[in-house]
């Protein structure tokens, strides 16, 4: 058995192509290019309008292959749940968004597996952190304040 060839890309959900990057990186493998794109395009359908990291690994003797898909980036999964395009460029002196505690929660959920985080109050602050970098707030404050707070047990996360 031959050495398997991995490919990461970052596609746009739900509407891989064959072009770059994908299409010259497997173009030599010689493996069914619509069927790779058409199972990424099919396993990244929830996430349209979102930039997604895939895997792509290949057997390039049989022509086999393996779709991983990961979560897009936390911070695309905020700017999406607040329904803008793009955060601040200074994110301590403007803000552009503000999320409620229950959607930082459901982005966490979504990134669980993805962050390092061992509880699911680690994983929140994780992403309340990526919140503070975008200029977001989170109920109206900080999220280095709901941070603090939930450090100090005044705001209790549960699942």
């Amino acid at each position: 058995m031959g050495k398997k060839l991995t490919v990461e890309a970052l596609v746009d959900g739900g509407k891989a192509s064959s072009g770059p990057p994908i299409g010259p990186a497997l173009g030599p493998t010689g493996v069914n290019m619509k069927a790779v794109i058409d199972t990424i395009n099919q396993k990244t359908a929830d996430f349209k309008g979102l930039k997604v990291p895939v895997i792509i690994i290949v057997d390039p003797e049989d022509k086999s292959f393996e779709i991983k898909v990961k979560t897009p980036m936390t911070s695309a999964l905020l700017l999406k749940e607040a329904g803008i395009e793009k955060g601040s460029g200074t994110p301590n002196q403007n803000k552009v968004a503000n999320l409620t505690l229950d959607q930082i929660k459901k982005v966490a959920r979504m990134k669980r597996d993805d962050l390092s985080a061992k509880t699911f109050s680690a994983a929140v602050k994780t992403v309340l952190g990526t919140a503070q970098s975008c200029g977001i707030t989170v109920e109206g404050i900080e999220p280095k304040e709901i941070q603090r707070k939930i450090k100090t047990g005044e705001i209790t996360i549960e699942e």
